[in-house]
């Protein structure tokens, strides 16, 4: 399954330009993801990046359903302390995934870079959105590299 397996990481905070731009390109991108024989899309909740690669799977399944969009939490109670809009958006995601993963039932330090590495260990591709050489995405690519992923960068 891993072979037919593509992760997404990327940064929180987006202007709304860059945002369209990104949902611009993921929405020419999965089709060419899926004409690869990739079906399994791992994302892991975060604001941001995250979201708008969530929702572009779930619109892109609507027409190939059998795209499944995994989601691989950090643990159970991540978005507890987001403003309410962005936690109504992240349940209407959640509630449309093929499978949801908890890696842990409470916050702890490291449990962000738990979810990271579970997502590239699953994964043999990694579309990234990563402009910074810190930080968790750039950890995140950092390691997909070291661990074989081919990379995509957006």
């Amino acid at each position: 399954m891993r072979e037919k397996t593509c992760c997404f990481t990327g940064h929180r905070q987006l202007s709304a330009e860059v945002a369209e731009h990104l949902r611009h390109e993921l929405d020419h991108l999965l089709p060419e993801l899926y004409a690869s024989g990739y079906r399994y899309f791992g994302v892991g909740g975060a604001l941001g990046f995250d979201t708008l690669a969530e929702e572009a799977v779930l619109d892109f399944r609507r027409s190939h359903p059998d795209c499944k969009l995994i989601l691989v939490l950090p643990c159970r109670d991540h978005a507890a302390r987001w403003r309410f809009a962005d936690r109504l958006r992240f349940r209407a995601i959640q509630s449309q995934a093929d499978k949801t993963v908890c890696l842990a039932e409470h916050y702890y330090d490291g449990c962000m870079l738990a979810r990271n590495r579970h997502l590239v260990d699953q994964s043999s591709l990694c579309v990234a959105f990563c402009t910074r050489t810190n930080g968790g995405s750039a950890y995140t690519v950092r390691y997909a590299e070291q661990n074989g992923l081919k990379i995509i960068r957006l």
